[in-house]
């Protein structure tokens, strides 16, 4: 098994960030104008926008499981040292 470093993200995490701030701002937009990007990008209730809902929901639900699973990885701290 190869060593991973475990202060990097990984492309399908980075993927997960970016929907998720996508349905943020969408959600926001909602809240605020009444205003659904998402649905005026790609129709109301499309097949195509009903699958950009779901790719949120479940970067989300990945998001959720991917904290877990950094929170549970031992960390290794630096020691800081004193600028001279």
């Amino acid at each position: 098994m190869a060593a991973v470093d475990h202060h990097k993200l990984s492309g399908i995490t980075w993927a997960a960030i970016a929907l998720v701030v996508i349905g943020a701002i969408n959600w926001g937009l909602v809240g605020l104008f009444n205003f659904d990007l998402v649905a005026a990008i790609f129709g109301h209730l499309t097949a195509l926008s009903r699958v950009v809902y779901v790719l949120v929901a479940l970067a989300g639900l990945y998001l959720v499981v991917d904290a877990a699973r950094l929170r549970e990885e031992p960390r290794h701290h630096r020691a800081i040292t004193p600028a001279p």
